[in-house]
């Protein structure tokens, strides 16, 4: 009817299309969360119950085996891991903290005052704990840094500084430094990180040295794999 009404009046006929929109349900809005919140609150949890519970759950698997020669050898390997993590996270803590210093120094050369330079140096080291996703955080605010205190080209010497600094650090320098105190191979290490960032992004970053140790130290102690854990060092 209104199709005839408006060509009676001689006018056009439209078709008026109507737009509905939808209210985006929790579950939605959920899965939108960034990969990265979610992972840290995944290596948060599991840290905090194997912190809480790994002390029970170590006893019962224990007592499922039944001589007390494995229940030796499994308690020796836990012993071991736990060192070996221990020595782990000690030796990323130093080496963040030698990045920590050289940025505050390299940052003092280009202008920065000494405190301000501190600050900032303190932050990278913090900031280097997160894998890829720390340094970009602090590639920002190195061009943030350097856009509110110098001018023209100067303006991108921080973030210069700062990426040459952490590519000298991820690339070269940690790799062969936890090679040698956790007794790997560099290339293995880089091979593992690649393989577990790609599988299970950053917290497979994390996770991966460490998995490392506990396979080579399994390794190490099974009749007849030896040699496997060989190939690791």
């Amino acid at each position: 009817a209104a199709q005839r009404l408006a060509s009676a009046a001689g006018g056009d006929t439209q078709k008026v299309q109507v737009v509905r929109t939808e209210t985006r349900d929790p579950y939605r809005l959920l899965a939108s969360t960034p990969k990265l919140i979610s992972s840290v609150l995944a290596v948060i949890l599991l840290t905090f119950f194997f912190m809480v519970y790994g002390e029970n759950l170590q006893k019962h698997a224990l007592a499922l085996l039944p001589t007390r020669q494995q229940q030796k050898i499994t308690v020796d390997i836990l012993t071991s891991i736990e060192r070996e993590i221990s020595r782990y996270v000690l030796t990323i803590s130093l080496i963040n903290a030698v990045v920590g210093v050289v940025i505050a120094g390299l940052l003092n050369w280009a202008g920065l005052p000494v405190q301000e330079a501190l600050l900032w140096g303190t932050a990278a080291a913090i900031l280097n704990f997160a894998p890829y996703v720390g340094p970009l955080i602090g590639i920002l605010i190195m061009l943030l840094v350097g856009f509110l205190r110098f001018d023209d080209w100067a303006a991108l010497l921080p973030a210069a500084l700062y990426l040459g600094v952490h590519t000298l650090e991820g690339q070269i320098i940690t790799p062969i430094v936890l090679g040698r105190s956790m007794r790997l191979s560099p290339l293995i290490l880089i091979l593992a990180l690649m393989v577990f960032g790609w599988i299970w992004g950053i917290v497979g970053l994390l996770l991966a040295v460490p998995l490392l140790v506990c396979v080579k130290l399994v390794l190490s102690r099974l009749d007849g794999m030896e040699g496997w854990a060989r190939l690791l060092e």
